[in-house]
């Protein structure tokens, strides 16, 4: 069997019927999709880019369509028609079409008229389209734009301005991609856009301004760090340090938290300006006081900064403020060094486990940690006390029936206490 013929056959695969349970056959047919990607990159690899164009047009209408139907929750449905869109617009690119507005029209009709997916990337169809193609597509765009009947059509609007982007783009001209870009100002990845647009057209000063100008619009924030990133990045190569790492400085101390902590030690390490971290930690050493919420956020910035001890105290004057999670990962590292340390922490590690209803497999941690415990007390031959602590636990938490059942399974039950005792 020829490589075409085997890429028909599992192309005819995808088909699906919509009566079919959302569930059936998932994986399967996500195989199949895979499979008709690797088959078709064969065929390119052969030069048969053509064949391989009409075959994966095909494809991706039909995952297109299944996915309407089918419970992609994991998404990888989804990823394979994502690979499935590259693919074919390799294979148009070795091959390009004979009539490009056909293919402008398909693209038009799957953002306009789509279930919303796959994504287009134009920069991957560009050579394929062509200045007609391109042209063809421009037409369509503007005449959706301008349809007085889908004038309050949000997804008419959305893939306009998403065409519009992706046709200025691949333009080549760009004041014309920043001046549709800005037509639709409305959060701080457009001006990420922009900037990274007049960055690589070597327009540094222009790219200033418009970083500027979008954290005016957007005060940054740890959560969306792109914009000031690249605003640091400009003000660094134009040789305004103190600039730069003044914006980081701002940005720490309206947000506290260790990814803004962590960008303003390394812009600071690498204007060589050790004292702002310790101005970052001292600061947040003194929001603790008002603000015990932060203590997670505090030692995560000391353990960045290589204070492990100072970072073990705030933990333990702080253990009722502490998340489980934290709480063990320094009791890992503690217990290997100074085991002494760790027990009272890990007692309250216990209690946290105890009191995460939420969680059902609580219990199973926290006899785990016990059992951590146990082997602590051992080491430093205080069995007696593990044992005292285990019969109060057990008391305190007597109607907790399958926690204690499984205290049993650990060996951690009272006979086996006795032994212990006993030993």
């Amino acid at each position: 069997m020829n490589e075409a013929t085997s890429l028909q056959q599992l192309v005819d695969a995808l088909r699906r019927d919509r009566r079919r349970g959302p569930y059936a056959g998932h994986r399967e047919y996500v195989a199949t999709a895979w499979a008709v990607d690797e088959a078709a990159g064969r065929l390119l690899e052969t030069g048969n880019a053509a064949e391989a164009a009409r075959r994966l047009r095909t494809a991706v209408d039909r995952v297109t369509r299944a996915l309407m139907y089918l419970d992609d929750s994991s998404g990888s449905c989804g990823d394979a028609l994502r690979a499935l869109t590259t693919r074919y617009a390799q294979a148009l690119t070795a091959a390009p079409p004979k009539n490009p507005q056909a293919l402008a029209n398909w693209i038009a009709a799957t953002v306009f008229d789509g279930p919303g997916w796959p994504d287009i990337p134009l920069r991957d169809f560009a050579p394929a389209l062509g200045e007609r193609g391109a042209r063809q597509l421009t037409d369509l765009v503007e005449q959706r734009a301008d349809d007085p009947g889908r004038a309050d059509d949000w997804g008419t609007a959305f893939g306009v301005q998403y065409l519009r982007e992706q046709l200025a783009e691949i333009s080549g001209d760009t004041d014309h991609y920043v001046e549709v870009l800005a037509q639709s100002l409305t959060g701080p990845d457009q001006y990420v856009k922009i900037v990274r647009t007049l960055r690589a057209a070597d327009r540094p000063q222009d790219a200033l301004v418009w970083a500027h100008r979008g954290l005016a619009a957007h005060p940054p924030t740890p959560l969306t760090p792109q914009l000031t990133d690249e605003l640091v990045a400009l003000l660094i190569a134009d040789g305004q340090s103190e600039q730069a790492l003044a914006v980081r400085r701002d940005v720490f101390a309206r947000t506290p938290l260790a990814s803004s902590f962590s960008s303003l030690a390394k812009t600071a390490e690498q204007l060589g300006h050790p004292e702002t971290i310790t101005w970052a930690l001292d600061l947040m050493r003194t929001r603790l006081r008002d603000h015990p919420a932060l203590v997670t956020e505090l030692i995560t910035c000391l353990r960045a900064s290589g204070l492990d001890e100072e970072a073990w105290k705030t933990a333990v004057n702080h253990l009722d403020d502490l998340s489980k999670y934290t709480l063990q990962t320094l009791l890992e590292k503690r217990r290997g060094t100074r085991p002494a340390d760790t027990v009272v922490p890990y007692r309250k590690l216990v209690d946290l486990y105890l009191a995460d209803n939420g969680n059902k497999y609580r219990y199973q941690y926290a006899v785990r940690h016990l059992k951590t415990l146990r082997d602590i007390h051992r080491g430093l031959g205080t069995e007696p006390e593990f044992a005292l602590y285990l019969e109060e636990l057990r008391a305190a938490h007597r109607r907790k029936t399958s926690f204690l059942t499984l205290l049993d399974k650990a060996g951690l039950g009272r006979a086996h206490q006795g032994r212990a005792h006993q030993e």
